[in-house]
């Protein structure tokens, strides 16, 4: 359990510190995630001045940190805590990997906003398209691990 401790704190230390580094940015990071068109996007990214522009790109290479920490993190507390011992070895499986999928997703989502914030492209709507969906598809996953974590420790008691 010490690993699942571990992963754990270091995504929760990582996240505090992100939320802290990223606050000055109006709109707020989170806003270009859901940014589906080059539109939607180049209107976030004009509200910031090139240091924000520059705050945010030196954010998505220490963000793979985070990703890596929170992908382990779901990983080993499916596969570990014992409130899931009880669990049908198929929730356990689904449980399990629910994180590390949303951490890969996010890393497309890191990968194609490093491109897409370097200089405007325009000719590329697919690509805002996809970067909007990956980082939905992350925070759906996301919220299902909370949910189904949260089932389990409710049905734990049964």
């Amino acid at each position: 359990m010490r690993a699942v401790w571990i992963s754990g704190l270091t995504a929760l230390a990582l996240l505090a510190g992100f939320f802290w580094y990223l606050a000055p940015l109006d709109p707020g990071a989170l806003a270009l995630q859901f940014a589906f068109t080059p539109r939607a996007f180049g209107q976030i990214i004009h509200f910031w001045s090139p240091d924000d522009l520059a705050r945010y790109r030196i954010h998505l290479a220490v963000d793979v940190a985070l990703l890596l920490a929170y992908g382990l993190f779901g990983y080993l507390y499916a596969t570990r805590a014992g409130v899931f011992a009880a669990r049908a070895p198929a929730f356990r499986h689904v449980l399990a990997w629910l994180l590390p999928v949303a951490a890969c997703l996010d890393a497309l989502e890191n990968v194609l906003h490093w491109w897409l914030t370097e200089v405007p492209r325009f000719g590329v709507a697919p690509l805002y398209a996809l970067s909007g969906g990956a980082s939905s598809l992350k925070w759906l996953l996301i919220l299902g691990f909370g949910l189904l974590s949260v089932y389990a420790l409710y049905r734990a008691d049964d």
